[in-house]
């Protein structure tokens, strides 16, 4: 069995779990490590049963705690050689001991094999993940600007999809940013809309999708209801679950069975 958790998703840092049998990864760990720390417990885990940190870009809302937590646990980490370079350039992760991945080269971390795929993206190599387990496969995309045909190809046939719904169109336009941060979130290496991941699960959607789950829901120019406005036509709700990401608390856990 396969199963996911969040431990935080959003503007203000990101984390998450991916489960099978005995072995626990992070995915980012853009909060302070106490943070992390307690959001463990409160889903039942602990530093110490993370088996690898894998990073998936340099933004600090996604790599905020990756240097204490690592240190202080010993975890693996893993990213990009451009995201790699990129971290170690940043104050604080001096010394940091990162095994570099290729982003069209699968690899294993204990019982979860792991698919790690390009995206478009403003940062040095991002990437973003498949995860297969007992024949299960959860794709997780977020931070992408749009989804290309190779991403389309690598989330083919997954049974569940963490998918990015940052901002509803209308409601960046209307909103607060500064023109150039909107020009940025909306563009082709900024960040999903909800129409984009509607329309990226709809192409994806078959009769083996278990779950969609929200991903990166922006607190200023998106809302839930948006969100379950956008994604709820193009789901069959006998088969496929919806669920939301939270920036300020962990999710219950997502098996994938």
């Amino acid at each position: 069995m396969l199963r996911f958790a969040t431990l935080a998703s959003g503007s203000r840092g990101n984390a998450s779990l991916v489960e099978s049998g005995d072995t626990l990864l992070m995915l980012d760990c853009g909060l302070p490590c106490r943070e992390i720390e307690q959001r463990l417990a409160a889903v039942g885990r602990s530093g110490d049963d993370v088996a690898a940190l894998l990073v998936t870009h340099e933004h600090t809302d996604h790599l905020r705690g990756v240097g204490a937590f690592a240190r202080r646990y010993g975890t693996r980490i893993f990213a990009t050689y451009g995201t790699a370079r990129a971290l170690l350039a940043l104050p604080g992760s001096e010394g940091l001991d990162i095994e570099a991945v290729s982003t069209h080269r699968g690899f294993s971390i204990g019982a979860i094999g792991v698919e790690p795929f390009p995206v478009p993206h403003d940062a040095h190599e991002p990437c973003q993940f498949v995860f297969a387990a007992g024949g299960r496969r959860l794709g997780v995309l977020t931070d992408a600007g749009h989804a290309t045909a190779h991403i389309r190809e690598r989330l083919a046939g997954c049974d569940a999809l963490a998918i990015e719904c940052n901002h509803d169109v209308e409601s960046l336009v209307r909103g607060s940013y500064p023109p150039f941060v909107k020009a940025r979130v909306g563009s082709a290496y900024g960040h999903m809309s909800n129409a984009q991941a509607a329309e990226l699960v709809a192409s994806l959607a078959d009769g083996r999708l278990q779950w969609v789950v929200a991903m990166h829901v922006s607190e200023r120019n998106n809302s839930h209801a948006l969100v379950l406005d956008a994604l709820e036509p193009v789901l069959d709700r006998r088969a496929t679950r919806l669920a939301i990401a939270e920036q300020d608390a962990p999710s219950a856990w997502i098996e994938v069975v």
